[in-house]
């Protein structure tokens, strides 16, 4: 009851994704040719709920173990009706949509939810862009005008990532992940995103997807100049009240635990391996949910991982 928690993923076909979980990863998609955008790793969400694969809880949904062992697994004093946190790969072969997530005054008036996030870049290609925030000197107005005549990417400031990097993207921060990313994503529980543009494609079902321009201007902040990648802190690459993430890099026969021993943690596995104490082995993209006084993992062989936790 003390080993490490895993789910079955939730894979999402996208307008916009590709294969590189199954070619990366060696999962197994569902279908043999279709997008697949995002692999949903561990979520309490109506919609998609991680299912455990393994062990003593097995078969029990997240909501489940937040329900009904709440304190035994995930630790004390942590509040919320769900599991706060949703935790994704996403795997984009074409541009995503310029978006936007509602902050949270907002979002309760327009019927949505808040949505504060952040990704690490585990495979970026050479000329990969991210689109966040706006350029110097773009207003509101401007903005507007830009949409009218279609041309909306010329105001939204671009970066070209590196594997390894991170970028925190906070409620009203105007965002779009460019071509030719892998990206692990640890957000706010939350599914509500507005789209402001989307290229001028069609969807999957051959029709235009839904544009949410009046709510995405009701969001957007358009005081948010020319953000760039972010620098770790130490260890940490995101920390804000909603979580607290860390990049750590452990050589062959070093040891890992919940630094809270009273808490959880979330460990991502970005290259190497770790074994439990009884042999079970988790290679890159493995997602553990480390439970409350969990046995601690040996790396078999040089590891990096990044490990979520809740700020108090």
């Amino acid at each position: 009851m003390k080993k490490p928690i895993t789910f079955s993923p939730h894979y999402m076909e996208r307008v916009w994704g590709g294969r590189s979980l199954e070619m990366t990863y060696a999962r197994k998609l569902p279908k043999a040719d279709a997008p697949y955008g995002e692999s949903w790793e561990i979520s309490d969400r109506p919609e998609a709920q991680s299912v455990v694969d393994h062990g003593h809880y097995a078969g029990k949904s997240l909501h489940d173990l937040w329900r009904d062992y709440r304190g035994e697994i995930f630790g004390e004093g942590i509040e919320g009706e769900r599991f706060p946190l949703l935790i994704k790969i996403l795997d984009a072969r074409s541009d995503l949509s310029i978006q936007v997530h509602p902050p949270a005054q907002i979002a309760p008036a327009m019927g949505g939810e808040p949505k504060t996030e952040m990704w690490y870049i585990a495979d970026a290609d050479p000329n990969a862009k991210i689109y966040v925030g706006l350029k110097n000197g773009v207003t509101k107005e401007s903005f507007e005008q830009a949409l009218k005549e279609g041309r909306c990417e010329e105001t939204v400031h671009a970066i070209h990532p590196k594997t390894g990097e991170s970028i925190h993207i906070p409620s009203g921060r105007l965002h779009a992940i460019g071509s030719g990313l892998l990206i692990y994503e640890i957000q706010q529980n939350s599914d509500t995103t507005y789209r402001v543009y989307d290229w001028n494609r069609l969807g999957l079902d051959g029709k235009p997807r839904d544009l949410h321009i009046e709510e995405s201007l009701e969001c957007i902040d358009f005081e948010d100049f020319e953000p760039t990648m972010d620098t770790p802190q130490g260890h940490t690459l995101a920390k804000c009240p909603y979580y607290h993430v860390e990049k750590l890099a452990l050589s062959e026969s070093a040891s890992v635990g919940n630094p809270d021993p009273l808490r959880f943690s979330i460990i991502t596995i970005v290259s190497g391996k770790l074994m439990d104490s009884e042999g079970r082995a988790f290679t890159p993209g493995s997602f553990l949910l480390m439970p409350k006084g969990a046995t601690p993992l040996t790396a078999t062989k040089d590891t990096t991982i990044l490990q979520t936790t809740i700020p108090d």
